[in-house]
């Protein structure tokens, strides 16, 4: 039986770390360790020891193996859940080598992957490790009990970590359409390691821009569910192509980033020839201030790779969104009276009179519980404000345009404000035309109050 000992010197040890668990995690794992992510360091941990003799990746923890003799978990995740308790001691050791954050990555639905992540996520998290999981939704072929056994895992995953993406295997196929069995799954472990790169890059690639590690901490610690996209673009307006591609990104579920309270972006182009612009950059932040909402705390890093010629890369990652209910509960008081009346007894008499028949008087409750969302008047708040800041953008790029152009200056000099604006005006008389009444009122004594239109002050003739 194969003896998998990890060795990390603490000197030369990254404080990013990426674990890929069970057969997924540990593929995606040994893809990004071939592509190559600057400054972190690859793990991987496996039920299997034959999984984990095949990988080129150096620093490997075999779990559990005295409970399944170095095979597989067998698709069960309670084995894969009770190997890793098995091996808190070596898990925790290696997280102890200068460990500020880990990416743990997972395939829900199977045994190690779905069973160990969490508990895995779950000691590093009480080391006080920044801990992200990465996991993937099966593709709906795998069936429905790998399906069901992936949302229960993602439950546990969620409760274990300070933030987790999940990616939709068969979101891949519809943005890409036939792919070949081999393809579909390479193309996972290819989304999978995109979204380790886009974190931890922003971190470890210096750039003129850089945003550190406290600003990803802050962003991402006990943020729950986050979403990250990621796109790529060139030419004439590449940047707010890419910023558009990375809402419609296969990391992403759902492309709406309405609703989150933080927002990390990292644009990335070549040094010099091709390098980002002013105008992109305000673009690119402008394009997702507005969508997120403008309440949204954003931070934007920017750095250089020579491999992207004319391209631009932007990643984006959303978290902490607002999703809580609250009940608004109508409260009406209670009315008192106060019964001071003095009531005198007189004597009885018998009179006859017509009995009227009333129907009972029902009481309705005036006490109802109406559900209502924050967020949805945020929303609309937001909207408001996204309408005015659109309206406005788009009113100064035209007077900015404008002014460039020569026809442009001279109609700006030369055409009033309210011709170009399409604005009427009343129709005013011209300033020689006189607007002061002529008539006069005369009040004589012994005579009645008369009107006269021969008023002495006002002449033509000057004097």
């Amino acid at each position: 039986m194969a003896n998998f000992k990890v060795e990390l010197p603490k000197e030369r040890s990254s404080i990013i770390k990426v674990i890929g668990v069970g057969g997924g995690g540990g593929n995606a794992v040994n893809y990004m360790y071939k592509e190559g992510i600057t400054g972190v360091d690859f793990v991987i941990c496996n039920t299997d020891c034959q999984a984990l003799e095949t990988s080129s990746v150096p620093n490997k923890i075999q779990i559990g193996n005295e409970l399944t003799n170095g095979r597989g978990a067998g698709s069960n995740p309670e084995v894969g859940k009770k190997a890793a308790e098995c091996s808190i001691d070596e898990i925790a050791d290696i997280l102890g080598v200068n460990t500020q954050m880990v990416f743990i990555t997972a395939g829900m639905g199977g045994g190690t992957g779905t069973g160990a992540a969490p508990v895995i996520a779950r000691i590093a998290k009480e080391m006080g490790i920044l801990t992200v999981g990465i996991v993937t939704l099966p593709f709906s072929f795998e069936g429905s009990k790998r399906i069901l056994a992936a949302e229960k895992g993602i439950i546990e995953m969620k409760e274990s970590v300070d933030s987790l993406l999940v990616i939709s295997n068969d979101r891949i196929i519809e943005i890409y359409g036939k792919l070949l069995l081999s393809e579909a799954f390479n193309y996972a472990d290819n989304v999978l390691a995109t979204a380790a790169k886009g974190i931890a890059e922003i971190i470890t690639v210096a750039g003129s821009l850089n945003v550190d590690f406290e600003d990803v901490k802050t962003a991402m610690q006990n943020s729950g569910v986050a979403i990250l996209g990621n796109g790529v673009a060139e030419g004439e307006g590449r940047a707010l192509i890419a910023a558009q591609e990375a809402l419609n990104s296969p990391l992403l579920n759902d492309n709406k980033i309405e609703g989150a309270q933080n927002l990390l972006i990292n644009i990335t182009s070549k040094k010099g020839e091709g390098e980002l612009t002013m105008d992109e950059y305000s673009q690119i932040n402008n394009f997702f201030q507005e969508q997120a909402g403008f309440d949204a705390n954003l931070k934007c890093g920017v750095c250089f790779d020579e491999s992207l010629d004319g391209k631009i890369s932007v990643t984006v990652i959303a978290t902490s969104f607002n999703r809580t209910e609250n009940t608004l509960k109508t409260e009406v008081p209670e009315t008192q009276f106060e019964n001071n009346f003095k009531v005198e007894q007189t004597e009885k008499s018998e009179k006859f009179s017509e009995k009227i028949e009333t129907d009972d008087v029902k009481y309705m409750s005036l006490e109802e519980d109406i559900p209502f969302k924050k967020e949805d008047i945020k929303r609309e708040v937001n909207k408001i404000k996204n309408l005015e800041y659109t309206s406005r953008l788009k009113e100064l790029r035209e007077l900015n345009q404008k002014s460039k152009s020569e026809n442009g200056r001279e109609e700006l000099e030369n055409t009033p404000a309210y011709e170009r604006k399409n604005i009427k005006l009343d129709e005013v008389s011209h300033s020689s035309e006189s607007n002061v009444s002529r008539f006069s009122l005369v009040d004589e004594p012994e005579r009645k109050p008369e009107l006269k239109s021969n008023n002495s002050f006002l002449h033509d003739n000057v004097d």
